[in-house]
């Protein structure tokens, strides 16, 4: 048994659909779970209709723009206006009107179940078309089986519960050897939808791989395998052939985009190797994570997240940043969910860069200003090397002036204007 993950590059638009189900197709001699996220650009989207986010006159408009999206695919990749997939659709829409039309309550909350319809329907449309041309498939819902606590925005997995409910898929696969599910989205014990993360579809595949004791698992990009820097930012990219587990760990942690942090950790549990294939090239090797020595070839790795703030964090009082101050500082950071891609401490003040978001932003303002005076910096871009020397630090820098830098022996980061 394999799974396929498909992200939404791979599923934005028509021809996009019939190019991954000719991949799928070609590798339907066995079991198959075929983990898909939301289409093209939409959990963007989504983020602007979570209720409190935009003001609610600007709803349906965003709404309109979601739906028309989709409803162009479908009424490409279906032809015939009665077939199944037309109701399946709409009421998904139903419902994410009416979430979207709520009062905003808490925002973690109001995200998961408001984001969570790209992946619902992006894998209704994509189970539907898979049928339609004979490929017999099995749509599922992850949520009764990825099951998670609480926490939104970010679940923290329960593996024992997951790995109990995994059966249901293990069973679904004896009676049709292809199962759809979608990405990044899961659930609690009482129902409610959860999502583990942005871009959190390839963690998704990696728990089912491990729940299910895959064979393989298999990433589809736009990239023709794990190169070492993103060529939106780096035009010269090298293509790594082999990376070993830690070393996978370490570059997602930084932010590398093409897979999410938590993806390499169950896998490496149980051997399981991870590849990386470009759908634009099916038939070219790509790249494998597994239990190798070193990476191949051995080059500097380039890690580039933009839209990022810094913060500076200081006591109104005459107290230092010692550990009272940071745990309540930490306390707040974990109750919204704010993930720091760096932090810097001193004696009077504690730094650090988080992903650009004014919601969370001006929570936090609100949570800390008792007790704290914030102040913060716009518009920068946090720049990861491994495998750096100083030569590549001043090219790519390129006379920016650094705001916060840290280096190890073997990574450095740096904190410039964008």
């Amino acid at each position: 048994m394999k799974v396929f993950k498909f992200g939404g590059a791979s599923v934005n638009s028509t021809q996009a659909v019939r190019n991954m189900a000719d991949i799928v197709g070609s590798h339907a001699d066995g079991p198959l779970v075929i983990v898909v996220s939301a289409m093209g650009k939409t959990t963007n989207k989504l983020e602007q209709l979570v209720p409190g986010v935009r003001p609610a006159a600007e709803h349906p408009l965003l709404l309109e723009e979601v739906k028309d999206y989709h409803w162009q695919m479908v009424r490409e990749l279906f032809p015939d206006p009665q077939h199944p997939v037309y109701t399946a659709v709409g009421q998904l829409f139903t419902q994410l009107e009416r979430q979207v039309s709520t009062a905003p309550t808490d925002y973690n909350y109001d995200y998961d179940q408001t984001v969570s319809f790209g992946e619902l329907v992006s894998t209704t449309i994509v189970s539907h078309y898979l049928n339609s041309i004979g490929l017999t498939n099995r749509w599922m819902d992850v949520r009764k089986v990825l099951r998670t606590d609480r926490h939104y925005r970010e679940g923290i997995v329960d593996f024992a519960a997951t790995q109990e409910r995994a059966t249901q898929v293990a069973e679904a696969l004896k009676e049709c050897p292809l199962v759809v599910t979608q990405g990044f989205i899961a659930g609690t014990g009482d129902g409610h939808t959860t999502t583990l993360g942005r871009e959190g579809s390839d963690y998704s595949a990696s728990i089912l791989s491990y729940c299910l004791g895959a064979e393989s698992m298999t990433i589809w990009k736009d990239v023709p395998g794990f190169l070492n820097a993103d060529p939106k930012f780096f035009p010269n990219t090298v293509k790594i052939e082999q990376i070993p587990y830690n070393e996978a760990i370490e570059l997602a942690y930084y932010g590398a985009s093409v897979i999410h942090p938590k993806t390499v950790k169950p896998i490496q549990n149980k051997g399981i190797p991870l590849f990386i294939r470009s759908f634009l090239d099916p038939q070219a090797e790509g790249s494998a994570i597994g239990p190798f020595r070193g990476i191949r070839p051995l080059t500097p790795l380039y890690i580039f997240k933009n839209n990022q703030v810094l913060i500076s964090i200081q006591p109104k009082d005459f107290s230092f940043i010692a550990e009272d101050n940071m745990q309540a500082i930490f306390a707040v950071l974990a109750e919204l969910n704010i993930k720091a891609n760096m932090m810097q401490n001193s004696a009077l003040s504690f730094s650090l860069c988080i992903d650009d978001n004014a919601v969370l932003l001006d929570l936090l303002r609100q949570r800390i200003s008792p007790q704290f005076q914030l102040r913060y910096n716009r518009g920068l871009q946090l720049i990861t090397i491994r495998y750096y020397t100083q030569e590549i630090i001043d090219r790519i820098v390129a006379g920016r002036p650094v705001l916060l830098q840290q280096r190890s022996r073997l990574t450095t980061q740096l904190l410039v204007q964008q």
